[in-house]
Protein backbone atom coordinates (compact mmCIF):
# COMPACT_ATOMS: atom_id res chain seq x y z
CA UNK A 1 0.00 0.00 0.00
CA UNK A 2 2.83 2.42 0.44
CA UNK A 3 4.29 1.66 -2.42
CA UNK A 4 1.11 2.36 -4.31
CA UNK A 5 0.76 6.03 -2.78
CA UNK A 6 4.28 6.11 -3.54
CA UNK A 7 3.52 5.69 -7.18
CA UNK A 8 0.40 7.72 -7.23
CA UNK A 9 2.02 10.72 -6.06
CA UNK A 10 4.84 10.44 -8.56
CA UNK A 11 2.53 10.44 -11.21
CA UNK A 12 0.04 12.84 -9.97
CA UNK A 13 2.57 15.39 -8.16
CA UNK A 14 1.76 17.90 -10.75
CA UNK A 15 -2.14 17.71 -10.03
CA UNK A 16 -2.04 21.20 -8.23
CA UNK A 17 -4.92 24.05 -8.10
CA UNK A 18 -2.80 26.96 -10.01
CA UNK A 19 -3.52 30.58 -8.66
CA UNK A 20 -5.33 32.52 -10.85
CA UNK A 21 -2.86 35.78 -10.37
CA UNK A 22 -0.31 33.70 -11.58
CA UNK A 23 -1.50 32.47 -14.29
CA UNK A 24 -2.30 35.79 -15.79
CA UNK A 25 1.53 36.94 -15.26
CA UNK A 26 2.22 34.14 -17.01
CA UNK A 27 -0.64 35.34 -19.93
CA UNK A 28 0.81 38.70 -20.43
CA UNK A 29 4.43 37.50 -20.58
CA UNK A 30 2.98 34.84 -23.15
CA UNK A 31 1.42 37.30 -25.38
CA UNK A 32 4.47 39.43 -25.18
CA UNK A 33 6.89 36.64 -26.12
CA UNK A 34 4.81 35.48 -29.33
CA UNK A 35 3.77 38.75 -30.77
CA UNK A 36 6.18 41.15 -32.83
CA UNK A 37 5.81 44.44 -31.35
CA UNK A 38 7.58 46.47 -34.06
CA UNK A 39 6.43 49.86 -32.40
CA UNK A 40 7.42 48.93 -29.06
CA UNK A 41 4.24 49.70 -27.18
CA UNK A 42 3.96 46.53 -25.33
CA UNK A 43 7.93 46.07 -24.39
CA UNK A 44 7.71 49.83 -23.04
CA UNK A 45 4.82 49.04 -20.98
CA UNK A 46 4.47 45.98 -19.76
CA UNK A 47 7.47 45.51 -17.22
CA UNK A 48 8.00 42.32 -15.55
CA UNK A 49 10.47 43.13 -13.32
CA UNK A 50 8.33 44.71 -11.26
CA UNK A 51 6.66 42.23 -8.19
CA UNK A 52 4.84 44.82 -6.58
CA UNK A 53 1.02 43.87 -5.69
CA UNK A 54 -0.91 44.21 -8.58
CA UNK A 55 1.59 45.79 -11.07
CA UNK A 56 0.21 44.35 -13.68
CA UNK A 57 -2.85 46.19 -13.23
CA UNK A 58 -0.97 49.53 -14.20
CA UNK A 59 0.08 48.08 -17.61
CA UNK A 60 -0.85 49.66 -20.41
CA UNK A 61 -3.85 48.62 -22.31
CA UNK A 62 -4.98 46.25 -19.56
CA UNK A 63 -7.65 46.54 -17.67
CA UNK A 64 -7.56 44.27 -14.13
CA UNK A 65 -10.87 43.19 -11.66
CA UNK A 66 -9.57 44.85 -8.93
CA UNK A 67 -6.25 47.26 -9.60
CA UNK A 68 -4.83 45.76 -5.83
CA UNK A 69 -4.61 41.93 -7.82
CA UNK A 70 -3.41 40.71 -10.76
CA UNK A 71 -6.40 39.11 -12.62
CA UNK A 72 -7.38 40.64 -16.18
CA UNK A 73 -10.62 41.61 -17.03
CA UNK A 74 -9.89 43.04 -20.58
CA UNK A 75 -6.84 43.30 -22.89
CA UNK A 76 -7.55 46.47 -25.23
CA UNK A 77 -4.34 45.68 -28.10
CA UNK A 78 -6.55 47.09 -30.68
CA UNK A 79 -3.97 48.96 -33.07
CA UNK A 80 -0.66 48.31 -32.09
CA UNK A 81 1.05 46.84 -35.14
CA UNK A 82 0.94 43.79 -33.55
CA UNK A 83 2.27 40.55 -35.37
CA UNK A 84 1.79 37.08 -35.41
CA UNK A 85 -0.33 34.46 -35.02
CA UNK A 86 -3.74 34.46 -32.29
CA UNK A 87 -1.50 34.21 -28.75
CA UNK A 88 -2.97 30.32 -27.63
CA UNK A 89 -1.34 31.55 -24.02
CA UNK A 90 -3.93 33.57 -23.22
CA UNK A 91 -5.82 31.33 -21.53
CA UNK A 92 -3.95 31.42 -18.80
CA UNK A 93 -5.67 34.64 -18.62
CA UNK A 94 -8.07 32.93 -16.27
CA UNK A 95 -11.15 35.53 -15.72
CA UNK A 96 -10.60 37.39 -19.06
CA UNK A 97 -14.41 38.69 -20.20
CA UNK A 98 -12.94 41.43 -23.09
CA UNK A 99 -10.39 40.78 -26.17
CA UNK A 100 -9.50 43.48 -28.64
CA UNK A 101 -7.10 42.17 -30.97
CA UNK A 102 -8.50 44.53 -33.82
CA UNK A 103 -6.75 46.98 -36.27
CA UNK A 104 -3.36 44.66 -36.38
CA UNK A 105 -1.21 42.40 -38.74
CA UNK A 106 -2.45 39.57 -36.81
CA UNK A 107 -3.06 36.05 -39.25
CA UNK A 108 -3.75 32.25 -39.56
CA UNK A 109 -6.57 30.55 -38.42
CA UNK A 110 -8.81 31.03 -35.50
CA UNK A 111 -8.40 28.73 -32.64
CA UNK A 112 -10.61 25.89 -33.19
CA UNK A 113 -11.15 25.19 -29.38
CA UNK A 114 -11.40 29.20 -28.64
CA UNK A 115 -13.81 28.39 -26.17
CA UNK A 116 -11.51 27.11 -24.18
CA UNK A 117 -9.53 29.32 -24.40
CA UNK A 118 -11.72 32.39 -23.45
CA UNK A 119 -14.32 30.66 -21.58
CA UNK A 120 -15.63 33.23 -20.13
CA UNK A 121 -15.13 35.88 -23.10
CA UNK A 122 -18.46 38.30 -23.22
CA UNK A 123 -16.20 40.74 -25.93
CA UNK A 124 -13.77 39.50 -29.07
CA UNK A 125 -13.06 42.02 -31.58
CA UNK A 126 -10.42 39.73 -34.50
CA UNK A 127 -11.42 42.72 -37.34
CA UNK A 128 -9.07 44.34 -39.37
CA UNK A 129 -6.52 41.64 -39.12
CA UNK A 130 -5.40 38.74 -41.55
CA UNK A 131 -7.00 35.96 -39.78
CA UNK A 132 -7.72 33.05 -42.32
CA UNK A 133 -9.58 30.01 -42.56
CA UNK A 134 -12.99 28.86 -40.89
CA UNK A 135 -14.91 30.27 -38.32
CA UNK A 136 -14.52 27.67 -35.34
CA UNK A 137 -18.31 26.64 -34.68
CA UNK A 138 -16.72 26.11 -31.23
CA UNK A 139 -17.48 29.47 -30.84
CA UNK A 140 -20.87 28.58 -30.12
CA UNK A 141 -20.06 27.59 -26.87
CA UNK A 142 -18.76 30.80 -25.48
CA UNK A 143 -21.88 31.48 -24.42
CA UNK A 144 -21.43 34.48 -22.64
CA UNK A 145 -20.76 36.16 -25.86
CA UNK A 146 -22.43 39.77 -26.67
CA UNK A 147 -20.30 41.54 -28.98
CA UNK A 148 -18.32 39.75 -31.50
CA UNK A 149 -16.43 41.51 -34.71
CA UNK A 150 -14.34 39.15 -37.35
CA UNK A 151 -14.56 41.76 -40.22
CA UNK A 152 -11.99 42.96 -42.32
CA UNK A 153 -10.28 39.64 -42.44
CA UNK A 154 -9.79 36.46 -45.10
CA UNK A 155 -12.17 33.98 -43.51
CA UNK A 156 -13.44 31.50 -46.06
CA UNK A 157 -16.27 28.94 -45.57
CA UNK A 158 -19.72 28.97 -44.17
CA UNK A 159 -20.95 30.99 -41.03
CA UNK A 160 -21.43 28.32 -38.13
CA UNK A 161 -25.21 27.99 -37.81
CA UNK A 162 -24.34 27.68 -34.10
CA UNK A 163 -23.78 30.89 -33.72
CA UNK A 164 -27.34 32.09 -34.10
CA UNK A 165 -27.65 29.77 -30.81
CA UNK A 166 -25.63 32.66 -28.89
CA UNK A 167 -28.90 34.38 -26.79
CA UNK A 168 -26.90 36.96 -25.56
CA UNK A 169 -24.87 38.38 -28.85
CA UNK A 170 -26.24 41.94 -29.25
CA UNK A 171 -23.41 42.75 -32.31
CA UNK A 172 -22.30 40.61 -34.70
CA UNK A 173 -19.91 41.35 -37.55
CA UNK A 174 -18.39 39.16 -40.49
CA UNK A 175 -18.23 41.60 -43.19
CA UNK A 176 -15.25 42.04 -45.46
CA UNK A 177 -14.34 38.31 -45.47
CA UNK A 178 -14.61 35.48 -48.49
CA UNK A 179 -17.81 34.15 -46.61
CA UNK A 180 -19.95 31.75 -48.71
CA UNK A 181 -23.45 30.24 -47.54
CA UNK A 182 -26.66 30.84 -45.60
CA UNK A 183 -26.05 33.00 -42.95
CA UNK A 184 -26.88 32.00 -39.07
CA UNK A 185 -30.74 32.54 -38.19
CA UNK A 186 -30.36 34.61 -34.74
CA UNK A 187 -32.42 34.08 -31.76
CA UNK A 188 -32.71 37.49 -30.07
CA UNK A 189 -31.14 39.64 -32.04
CA UNK A 190 -32.16 41.24 -35.68
CA UNK A 191 -28.42 41.38 -37.71
CA UNK A 192 -28.26 44.32 -40.73
CA UNK A 193 -27.31 43.16 -44.36
CA UNK A 194 -24.02 45.60 -43.37
CA UNK A 195 -22.52 43.25 -41.24
CA UNK A 196 -22.27 40.52 -43.94
CA UNK A 197 -21.30 43.12 -46.75
CA UNK A 198 -18.63 42.45 -49.27
CA UNK A 199 -18.37 38.64 -48.98
CA UNK A 200 -17.91 36.25 -52.00
CA UNK A 201 -21.54 34.54 -51.51
CA UNK A 202 -23.50 35.10 -47.98
CA UNK A 203 -27.46 34.21 -48.28
CA UNK A 204 -30.43 34.05 -46.59
CA UNK A 205 -31.48 36.31 -43.74
CA UNK A 206 -31.29 40.07 -44.85
CA UNK A 207 -29.61 39.34 -47.35
CA UNK A 208 -30.95 37.62 -50.90
CA UNK A 209 -32.63 34.70 -50.25
CA UNK A 210 -30.41 31.21 -51.22
CA UNK A 211 -30.74 30.09 -54.66
CA UNK A 212 -32.09 26.29 -54.40
CA UNK A 213 -29.26 24.60 -55.97
CA UNK A 214 -29.06 21.02 -57.04
CA UNK A 215 -26.17 18.39 -55.74
CA UNK A 216 -23.43 18.50 -56.71
CA UNK A 217 -21.53 16.72 -59.12
CA UNK A 218 -20.00 14.14 -57.24
CA UNK A 219 -16.37 13.51 -58.47
CA UNK A 220 -16.18 9.68 -59.00
CA UNK A 221 -12.69 9.63 -60.70
CA UNK A 222 -11.08 10.26 -57.20
CA UNK A 223 -7.29 11.54 -59.13
CA UNK A 224 -5.67 10.91 -55.81
CA UNK A 225 -6.79 7.36 -56.34
CA UNK A 226 -8.08 5.85 -52.82
CA UNK A 227 -4.62 4.27 -53.08
CA UNK A 228 -4.36 2.38 -49.80
CA UNK A 229 -1.10 1.04 -48.32
CA UNK A 230 -2.76 -2.01 -47.74
CA UNK A 231 -4.07 -5.28 -49.46
CA UNK A 232 -7.75 -5.25 -49.98
CA UNK A 233 -9.31 -8.63 -49.43
CA UNK A 234 -11.70 -9.81 -51.81
CA UNK A 235 -15.41 -9.48 -50.79
CA UNK A 236 -18.78 -9.05 -52.09
CA UNK A 237 -20.29 -6.12 -51.10
CA UNK A 238 -24.04 -6.04 -52.69
CA UNK A 239 -25.89 -6.62 -55.74
CA UNK A 240 -25.92 -3.50 -57.72
CA UNK A 241 -26.70 -2.67 -61.88
CA UNK A 242 -24.04 -2.40 -63.97
CA UNK A 243 -25.17 1.20 -65.26
CA UNK A 244 -24.04 1.89 -61.52
CA UNK A 245 -20.85 0.93 -60.96
CA UNK A 246 -18.06 2.92 -61.48
CA UNK A 247 -15.11 1.79 -63.81
CA UNK A 248 -12.71 -0.10 -61.75
CA UNK A 249 -15.84 -2.13 -60.39
CA UNK A 250 -16.20 -5.75 -62.09
CA UNK A 251 -19.80 -7.08 -62.29
CA UNK A 252 -20.36 -10.85 -63.12
CA UNK A 253 -23.45 -11.21 -65.54
CA UNK A 254 -25.01 -13.75 -63.89
CA UNK A 255 -24.78 -12.66 -60.27
CA UNK A 256 -24.70 -9.02 -60.48
CA UNK A 257 -22.40 -9.39 -57.36
CA UNK A 258 -20.24 -6.40 -57.27
CA UNK A 259 -16.70 -8.10 -56.22
CA UNK A 260 -13.46 -5.66 -55.13
CA UNK A 261 -10.11 -7.92 -56.35
CA UNK A 262 -7.34 -8.22 -54.61
CA UNK A 263 -5.40 -5.94 -57.27
CA UNK A 264 -8.01 -3.03 -56.89
CA UNK A 265 -7.93 -0.60 -54.10
CA UNK A 266 -11.12 1.79 -54.68
CA UNK A 267 -14.28 1.72 -52.73
CA UNK A 268 -17.55 1.19 -54.62
CA UNK A 269 -20.33 3.32 -55.96
CA UNK A 270 -23.44 1.29 -54.83
CA UNK A 271 -27.46 1.16 -55.63
CA UNK A 272 -30.06 3.20 -53.25
CA UNK A 273 -32.73 0.52 -53.86
CA UNK A 274 -30.14 -2.97 -53.17
CA UNK A 275 -29.32 -0.86 -50.43
CA UNK A 276 -32.92 -0.13 -49.12
CA UNK A 277 -33.58 -3.99 -49.62
CA UNK A 278 -30.84 -5.02 -47.74
CA UNK A 279 -31.80 -2.64 -44.21
CA UNK A 280 -35.42 -3.53 -44.92
CA UNK A 281 -36.51 -0.42 -46.46
CA UNK A 282 -34.53 1.59 -43.59
CA UNK A 283 -36.43 -0.65 -41.02
CA UNK A 284 -36.53 0.93 -37.12
CA UNK A 285 -35.89 -2.69 -36.59
CA UNK A 286 -32.55 -2.71 -37.90
CA UNK A 287 -31.54 1.22 -37.02
CA UNK A 288 -28.07 0.33 -34.83
CA UNK A 289 -27.29 3.64 -34.31
CA UNK A 290 -27.76 7.38 -34.59
CA UNK A 291 -26.08 10.38 -34.80
CA UNK A 292 -25.52 13.88 -35.82
CA UNK A 293 -24.93 12.68 -39.48
CA UNK A 294 -27.44 10.16 -39.88
CA UNK A 295 -28.73 7.03 -38.75
CA UNK A 296 -26.70 3.72 -38.85
CA UNK A 297 -28.64 0.52 -40.04
CA UNK A 298 -27.89 -3.54 -40.36
CA UNK A 299 -28.08 -4.45 -42.99
CA UNK A 300 -27.67 -8.11 -44.50
CA UNK A 301 -26.56 -8.73 -48.08
CA UNK A 302 -27.92 -11.82 -50.14
CA UNK A 303 -24.99 -14.39 -48.88
CA UNK A 304 -25.73 -13.79 -45.45
CA UNK A 305 -22.97 -10.91 -44.85
CA UNK A 306 -23.98 -8.16 -42.60
CA UNK A 307 -22.99 -4.82 -43.21
CA UNK A 308 -23.25 -1.22 -41.67
CA UNK A 309 -25.30 0.81 -43.94
CA UNK A 310 -25.03 5.02 -42.98
CA UNK A 311 -28.11 7.14 -44.40
CA UNK A 312 -27.40 10.96 -44.09
CA UNK A 313 -30.54 12.60 -42.46
CA UNK A 314 -31.92 16.40 -43.54
CA UNK A 315 -31.22 16.70 -47.23
CA UNK A 316 -33.67 17.13 -48.47
CA UNK A 317 -33.28 20.91 -48.54
CA UNK A 318 -29.50 21.13 -49.39
CA UNK A 319 -28.97 24.86 -49.08
CA UNK A 320 -29.31 24.83 -46.00
CA UNK A 321 -27.27 21.32 -45.14
CA UNK A 322 -24.71 22.09 -46.80
CA UNK A 323 -22.38 21.19 -43.50
CA UNK A 324 -24.27 17.86 -43.64
CA UNK A 325 -22.60 17.03 -47.26
CA UNK A 326 -19.44 18.39 -46.76
CA UNK A 327 -19.29 15.57 -44.13
CA UNK A 328 -20.22 13.30 -46.40
CA UNK A 329 -17.19 14.15 -48.34
CA UNK A 330 -14.88 14.50 -45.67
CA UNK A 331 -15.90 11.11 -44.49
CA UNK A 332 -15.56 9.70 -48.50
CA UNK A 333 -12.48 10.99 -49.59
CA UNK A 334 -10.74 10.49 -45.79
CA UNK A 335 -11.78 7.10 -44.70
CA UNK A 336 -11.86 5.35 -48.24
CA UNK A 337 -8.33 5.85 -48.92
CA UNK A 338 -7.29 4.77 -45.28
CA UNK A 339 -6.52 1.07 -44.47
CA UNK A 340 -5.61 0.14 -40.91
CA UNK A 341 -6.94 -2.72 -38.13
CA UNK A 342 -8.02 0.05 -35.86
CA UNK A 343 -9.89 1.89 -38.63
CA UNK A 344 -13.40 1.45 -39.65
CA UNK A 345 -13.50 0.06 -43.04
CA UNK A 346 -15.60 1.73 -45.72
CA UNK A 347 -16.72 -0.59 -47.99
CA UNK A 348 -18.56 1.76 -50.33
CA UNK A 349 -21.08 4.82 -51.18
CA UNK A 350 -24.44 5.41 -52.94
CA UNK A 351 -25.14 9.65 -54.16
CA UNK A 352 -28.89 9.26 -55.65
CA UNK A 353 -30.65 12.40 -55.64
CA UNK A 354 -30.90 14.28 -52.68
CA UNK A 355 -30.33 10.75 -50.72
CA UNK A 356 -26.42 9.75 -49.74
CA UNK A 357 -25.22 6.92 -48.30
CA UNK A 358 -21.90 5.45 -46.69
CA UNK A 359 -21.44 1.71 -46.79
CA UNK A 360 -19.13 0.28 -43.95
CA UNK A 361 -17.96 -2.93 -41.95
CA UNK A 362 -20.01 -4.66 -39.75
CA UNK A 363 -18.73 -3.80 -36.24
CA UNK A 364 -20.48 -6.27 -33.76
CA UNK A 365 -20.60 -5.28 -30.23
CA UNK A 366 -21.22 -1.69 -30.81
CA UNK A 367 -19.41 1.42 -29.62
CA UNK A 368 -17.14 2.17 -26.60
CA UNK A 369 -19.79 4.36 -24.97
CA UNK A 370 -22.44 2.35 -24.31
CA UNK A 371 -20.47 0.04 -22.57
CA UNK A 372 -19.00 2.33 -20.26
CA UNK A 373 -22.12 3.92 -19.85
CA UNK A 374 -25.14 1.86 -20.71
CA UNK A 375 -28.19 2.76 -18.78
CA UNK A 376 -30.42 -0.71 -20.13
CA UNK A 377 -27.84 -3.21 -19.74
CA UNK A 378 -26.07 -2.71 -16.70
CA UNK A 379 -24.51 -6.71 -16.90
CA UNK A 380 -22.44 -4.75 -19.53
CA UNK A 381 -18.70 -4.83 -17.91
CA UNK A 382 -15.71 -4.07 -18.91
CA UNK A 383 -12.50 -5.52 -17.09
CA UNK A 384 -9.37 -3.96 -16.92
CA UNK A 385 -7.41 -5.75 -19.78
CA UNK A 386 -10.20 -4.89 -22.71
CA UNK A 387 -9.77 -1.32 -21.67
CA UNK A 388 -6.16 -1.46 -21.65
CA UNK A 389 -6.72 -3.64 -25.39
CA UNK A 390 -9.10 -0.59 -26.07
CA UNK A 391 -6.44 1.97 -25.05
CA UNK A 392 -3.72 0.70 -26.99
CA UNK A 393 -5.69 -0.17 -30.16
CA UNK A 394 -6.99 3.44 -30.05
CA UNK A 395 -3.46 5.05 -29.72
CA UNK A 396 -1.93 2.84 -32.33
CA UNK A 397 -4.73 4.00 -35.34
CA UNK A 398 -4.73 7.50 -34.00
CA UNK A 399 -0.91 7.77 -34.02
CA UNK A 400 -0.35 5.73 -37.27
CA UNK A 401 -3.35 8.50 -38.85
CA UNK A 402 -0.98 11.45 -36.99
CA UNK A 403 2.70 10.45 -38.04
CA UNK A 404 1.74 8.13 -41.44
CA UNK A 405 4.31 8.79 -44.53
CA UNK A 406 1.96 9.31 -47.30
CA UNK A 407 -0.40 11.46 -45.17
CA UNK A 408 -1.14 12.90 -42.15
CA UNK A 409 -4.60 12.94 -40.73
CA UNK A 410 -6.27 14.84 -37.77
CA UNK A 411 -9.36 13.20 -37.02
CA UNK A 412 -11.15 16.07 -35.10
CA UNK A 413 -14.18 14.61 -33.51
CA UNK A 414 -12.60 11.90 -31.13
CA UNK A 415 -14.91 10.40 -28.83
CA UNK A 416 -16.35 7.08 -27.01
CA UNK A 417 -19.14 7.06 -29.13
CA UNK A 418 -16.97 7.34 -32.56
CA UNK A 419 -15.00 4.04 -31.14
CA UNK A 420 -16.45 0.87 -32.40
CA UNK A 421 -15.10 -2.67 -30.99
CA UNK A 422 -15.12 -5.73 -33.03
CA UNK A 423 -16.00 -9.23 -31.66
CA UNK A 424 -12.39 -9.65 -30.34
CA UNK A 425 -12.82 -5.82 -28.52
CA UNK A 426 -10.05 -4.52 -31.08
CA UNK A 427 -11.17 -0.22 -31.54
CA UNK A 428 -12.05 0.57 -34.78
CA UNK A 429 -12.37 4.75 -35.10
CA UNK A 430 -14.81 5.59 -37.25
CA UNK A 431 -17.05 9.21 -37.95
CA UNK A 432 -14.18 11.29 -40.22
CA UNK A 433 -16.88 13.98 -41.21
CA UNK A 434 -14.70 16.57 -40.02
CA UNK A 435 -11.08 14.97 -40.54
CA UNK A 436 -8.34 17.15 -42.11
CA UNK A 437 -5.83 15.10 -44.43
CA UNK A 438 -3.10 16.46 -45.81
CA UNK A 439 -0.02 15.59 -47.87
CA UNK A 440 3.51 15.98 -45.90
CA UNK A 441 4.81 17.64 -48.93
CA UNK A 442 2.76 20.47 -47.67
CA UNK A 443 3.94 21.53 -44.67
CA UNK A 444 6.47 23.75 -44.50
CA UNK A 445 6.69 23.95 -48.30
CA UNK A 446 7.03 26.85 -50.70
CA UNK A 447 3.78 26.28 -52.03
CA UNK A 448 0.75 28.88 -51.75
CA UNK A 449 -0.94 25.91 -50.11
CA UNK A 450 1.63 25.12 -47.67
CA UNK A 451 0.72 24.37 -44.12
CA UNK A 452 3.18 25.50 -40.94
CA UNK A 453 3.93 22.53 -39.17
CA UNK A 454 3.47 24.05 -35.45
CA UNK A 455 0.14 25.60 -36.43
CA UNK A 456 -0.77 22.38 -38.26
CA UNK A 457 0.50 20.21 -34.70
CA UNK A 458 -0.66 22.72 -31.98
CA UNK A 459 -4.19 23.33 -34.15
CA UNK A 460 -5.02 20.02 -35.07
CA UNK A 461 -3.26 17.38 -34.22
CA UNK A 462 -3.16 18.24 -30.01
CA UNK A 463 -6.87 18.47 -30.26
CA UNK A 464 -6.85 14.71 -30.78
CA UNK A 465 -4.90 14.49 -27.96
CA UNK A 466 -6.66 16.21 -25.84
CA UNK A 467 -9.74 13.80 -26.67
CA UNK A 468 -7.84 10.84 -26.70
CA UNK A 469 -7.03 11.54 -23.24
CA UNK A 470 -10.71 12.51 -22.39
CA UNK A 471 -11.44 8.77 -23.85
CA UNK A 472 -8.88 7.55 -21.71
CA UNK A 473 -10.04 9.27 -18.90
CA UNK A 474 -13.70 7.71 -19.32
CA UNK A 475 -12.31 4.19 -19.16
CA UNK A 476 -10.60 4.74 -16.31
CA UNK A 477 -13.46 6.34 -14.39
CA UNK A 478 -16.36 5.12 -15.86
CA UNK A 479 -17.76 8.98 -16.28
CA UNK A 480 -19.15 10.26 -19.49
CA UNK A 481 -17.13 12.66 -21.12
CA UNK A 482 -19.38 15.98 -20.63
CA UNK A 483 -19.14 14.99 -16.62
CA UNK A 484 -15.42 15.12 -16.99
CA UNK A 485 -15.15 18.72 -19.08
CA UNK A 486 -18.02 20.22 -17.39
CA UNK A 487 -17.17 21.02 -13.96
CA UNK A 488 -18.39 23.51 -11.50
CA UNK A 489 -15.92 25.70 -13.10
CA UNK A 490 -16.02 24.53 -16.19
CA UNK A 491 -12.15 23.55 -16.27
CA UNK A 492 -10.95 19.91 -16.38
CA UNK A 493 -7.91 20.54 -14.45
CA UNK A 494 -9.81 21.89 -11.76
CA UNK A 495 -11.92 18.40 -11.82
CA UNK A 496 -8.24 16.38 -11.60
CA UNK A 497 -7.01 18.37 -9.24
CA UNK A 498 -9.88 18.39 -6.86
CA UNK A 499 -10.15 14.52 -6.61
CA UNK A 500 -6.20 14.15 -7.20
CA UNK A 501 -6.36 16.36 -4.07
CA UNK A 502 -6.89 13.21 -1.69
CA UNK A 503 -5.37 9.58 -1.99
CA UNK A 504 -8.40 8.39 -1.13
CA UNK A 505 -10.59 10.89 -3.33
CA UNK A 506 -8.25 9.53 -6.56
CA UNK A 507 -9.59 5.57 -5.48
CA UNK A 508 -13.47 7.09 -5.22
CA UNK A 509 -13.07 8.65 -8.64
CA UNK A 510 -11.90 4.87 -10.81
CA UNK A 511 -14.27 2.69 -11.85
CA UNK A 512 -15.83 0.46 -9.44
CA UNK A 513 -15.62 -2.43 -11.35
CA UNK A 514 -11.69 -2.33 -11.83
CA UNK A 515 -10.62 -1.16 -8.88
CA UNK A 516 -9.16 -3.19 -6.23
CA UNK A 517 -8.89 -6.14 -8.86
CA UNK A 518 -4.78 -6.47 -8.90
CA UNK A 519 -4.58 -3.61 -11.44
CA UNK A 520 -4.36 -0.20 -9.55
CA UNK A 521 -0.81 0.21 -10.39
CA UNK A 522 -1.39 0.47 -13.85
CA UNK A 523 -4.48 2.05 -13.30
CA UNK A 524 -2.67 5.20 -11.76
CA UNK A 525 0.08 4.80 -14.89
CA UNK A 526 -2.79 5.22 -17.20
CA UNK A 527 -4.11 8.42 -15.23
CA UNK A 528 -0.55 10.07 -15.48
CA UNK A 529 -0.79 9.18 -19.69
CA UNK A 530 -4.26 10.79 -19.19
CA UNK A 531 -3.39 13.82 -17.33
CA UNK A 532 -0.47 14.84 -19.79
CA UNK A 533 -2.57 14.43 -22.53
CA UNK A 534 -5.46 16.92 -21.41
CA UNK A 535 -3.13 19.71 -20.44
CA UNK A 536 -4.57 23.34 -20.72
CA UNK A 537 -1.83 24.20 -23.10
CA UNK A 538 -1.51 22.14 -26.85
CA UNK A 539 2.26 22.57 -26.09
CA UNK A 540 2.27 20.79 -22.99
CA UNK A 541 0.37 17.46 -24.62
CA UNK A 542 2.66 15.04 -25.92
CA UNK A 543 2.69 13.95 -29.47
CA UNK A 544 0.06 10.63 -29.91
CA UNK A 545 3.11 8.30 -31.14
CA UNK A 546 4.93 9.11 -27.85
CA UNK A 547 1.45 8.35 -26.19
CA UNK A 548 1.30 5.40 -28.26
CA UNK A 549 4.59 3.92 -27.17
CA UNK A 550 3.71 4.38 -23.41
CA UNK A 551 0.73 3.16 -23.22
CA UNK A 552 1.48 -0.03 -25.29
CA UNK A 553 5.24 -0.67 -23.14
CA UNK A 554 1.95 -0.59 -20.17
CA UNK A 555 0.06 -2.62 -21.77
CA UNK A 556 3.03 -5.30 -23.03
CA UNK A 557 4.01 -5.53 -19.20
CA UNK A 558 0.90 -6.52 -18.28
CA UNK A 559 -1.34 -7.90 -20.81
CA UNK A 560 -0.86 -7.90 -24.31
CA UNK A 561 1.38 -9.38 -26.71
CA UNK A 562 5.00 -10.51 -26.10
CA UNK A 563 7.96 -8.16 -27.27
CA UNK A 564 8.62 -9.28 -31.01
CA UNK A 565 4.61 -8.62 -31.69
CA UNK A 566 4.74 -4.72 -29.84
CA UNK A 567 8.12 -4.02 -31.64
CA UNK A 568 6.12 -4.80 -35.32
CA UNK A 569 3.40 -2.72 -34.63
CA UNK A 570 5.34 -0.19 -33.47
CA UNK A 571 7.17 -0.21 -36.57
CA UNK A 572 4.20 0.01 -39.12
CA UNK A 573 3.05 3.60 -37.76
Amino acid sequence: MQFLSILVWSLLGTFTATVGTETDIDCLKYIKASLEDPFGYLKSSWDFTNKTEGYICRFSKVDCWNNLENRVLNLRLSGLGLRGRFPLGIQNCTSLTGLDLSNNELQGSIPFNISIILPFITSLDLSSNNFSGEIPSNIANCSCLNFLKLDHNRLTGHIPEQIGWLTRLKVFSVSNNLLSGPVPRFQNVTISADSYANNVGLCGGPLERCRVRHPRKFDYSFNSGFAIGYVVFSVSVVTVYASYCVPWVKVGKRSKMITISRSEKYITRMNFRDLSKATENFSQQNIIGVGQMGTMYKATLPNGWSIAVKRLSNLIDLEEHFDLEEQFMSELKTLGKLRHENLLTLFGFCVESKERLLVYKYISNGNLFDWLHSTEDKKKILEWPLRVKIAVGLARGMAWLHHGNNFRVAHLNISSKCILLDQNFEPKLSNFGKAMLINPNEINSSSSFSIDIEFWEQCYLKEDVFYFGIVLLELITGKKATSLTNSDDGSLDKWISDFSSSFFCLYDAIDNPIIGQGHDAEIFEFLGVAYKCVQGLPEQRPSMLDVYKTVSIIGERYYLADNSEISEQTESI
